[in-house]
């Protein structure tokens, strides 16, 4: 594992182009990514679904510019339409961050953005053909491998239920291999939803979510409907890492999603939050060395729902952030103690909030609002923006938003940060890989 660390960091160092092509990072990042920002990010890119009515209807990667003092300071500076509306989710970078994969859910097209010039991308290449060669569905987290990127799907072709896989891609975007979520034979559900991987413990852990017959329900239905109600995923995988096979099942009820591992060094955990049933859960080894998962925390009131959605964790691995959707909110935990996190701030964002991106230093948090096209809220409940706030370790204090709908952009989703070649925000990748093996 140590050489295949390495062998990404070297790689990323010595190809072509590669140090002048780093971009950015935040907390949720594969540790195979090239380098970190450990100072200002300055631009942020929001893969956007598109609306019905608004603008040009179609999904899109909007970039926008966060250099404190730019003339351009918080306004949008790209945009790139991709084409009709596809249910736009999730992105993720190569291990070099030339490229940033991002995927739709409903008709499964993948579009590899190149991201050399970070003010400007460009589509580089669209992956059309997921169905039909691997016969999995809804292309979910993008987690870069060595020379790879491993994507995480949510459904099948077959029967469009949440049984599904992971599919392995060469940077340059042929499959490599495929792999079926563990199933019966396991105790799990073969559903999946999220990647998390600990170089250091060789280990991988997979979450669970829906397929393509729910996430593409209206929530109001599907909250209704008894039986799709059951079709949640109830489990964590622990994979070992460099063979891609699964080696346990964790009972983790409530459909487990974000995975954020610790980055202090020394620290082997990781935590995740459950949307139905409103907890947060901690993965780590028992004193016998075996992998464990625990109910260590609630969110909110479970019985108002307030349906816990994208987690943050700080660097330094002592608080962790938790939007919940129903109420627009976002709560902070203090886990320095991960088996008793303490919630310690709460703030209304607005009437529904989903994603959330700290800086490196904590000192920044971006929330954007949109969750699913068919679970946004409606009329004028339905927000959809992107905030910055300043974070003193008290209070946010909001810096500027930008409105998706008064500019006909669309719903915002997920967030990646970026910045400029040879930008002295961006930390030294021995630095960080060193780190990571330590």
């Amino acid at each position: 594992m140590r050489s295949l660390v390495m062998g990404a960091c070297l790689s990323a160092l010595l190809l072509g182009g590669g140090v002048t092509a780093v971009q950015a990072d935040e907390t949720c990042n594969s540790p195979f990514t090239a380098a970190l920002i450990k100072g200002q990010e300055e631009y942020l890119h929001v893969w956007t679904l598109g609306m019905k009515g608004l603008g040009d209807e179609s999904d899109k990667l909007v970039t926008i510019d966060v250099i404190p003092g730019s003339a351009t300071y918080g306004k949008v500076v790209n945009t790139i339409s991709v084409g009709g509306r596809g249910e736009a989710h999730h992105m993720g970078f190569t291990d070099d961050r030339r490229y940033l994969w991002a995927g739709r859910l409903d008709d499964n097209k993948i579009f590899v953005f190149d991201i050399q010039d970070p003010a400007n991308p460009k589509l580089h290449k669209t992956i059309t053909d997921l169905a039909d060669k691997t016969g999995f569905v809804g292309p979910h987290t993008f987690y870069a491998l060595p020379g790879r990127v491993a994507v995480q799907a949510l459904s099948n072709s077959k029967d469009h239920t949440g049984k599904t896989g992971i599919i392995v891609f060469s940077n340059q975007g042929e499959i490599v291999s495929t792999h079926p979520m563990p199933g019966t034979e396991m105790g799990g559900d073969a559903y999946g939803y999220d990647i998390g991987i600990n170089p250091n413990q060789n280990v991988m852990l997979t979450s669970s979510f829906t397929g393509w017959t729910n996430y593409m329900m209206d929530l109001g239905t599907l909250v209704k409907d008894a039986d799709a109600m059951k079709n949640f995923g109830n489990t964590m995988a622990v994979w070992d890492y460099k063979s891609m096979k699964p080696i346990k099942v964790l009972s983790v009820p409530g459909a487990p999603l974000e995975i954020r591992w610790s980055l202090k060094p020394g620290d082997d955990w990781a935590l995740t939050a459950t949307a139905l049933t409103s907890k947060i859960w901690l993965v780590r080894k028992d004193d016998k060395g075996e992998w464990q998962a625990k109910d260590v925390a609630t969110v909110g009131d479970p019985a108002k729902i307030p349906l816990p959605v994208d987690i943050s964790i700080a660097a330094d691995g002592k608080h962790l952030w938790v939007n919940t959707f129903m109420d627009g909110s976002t709560r902070l935990f203090d886990i320095s103690n991960p088996e008793a996190p303490k919630q310690v701030y709460t703030k209304k964002i607005g009437n529904q909030v989903n994603m959330v991106s700290q800086s490196w230093d904590g000192k920044r948090v971006y929330f954007t609002t949109s969750l699913l096209g068919n679970w946004d809220k409606k009329g004028e409940e339905n927000d959809q923006f992107l905030k910055l706030y300043d974070w003193d370790g008290k209070e946010l204090q909001e810096r500027f938003k930008v409105d998706f709908v008064a500019l006909k952009l669309g719903r915002a989703h997920h967030m990646k940060f970026s910045a400029r070649p040879n930008s002295k925000a961006i930390g030294s990748t021995m630095e960080v890989y060193r780190s990571l093996l330590n």
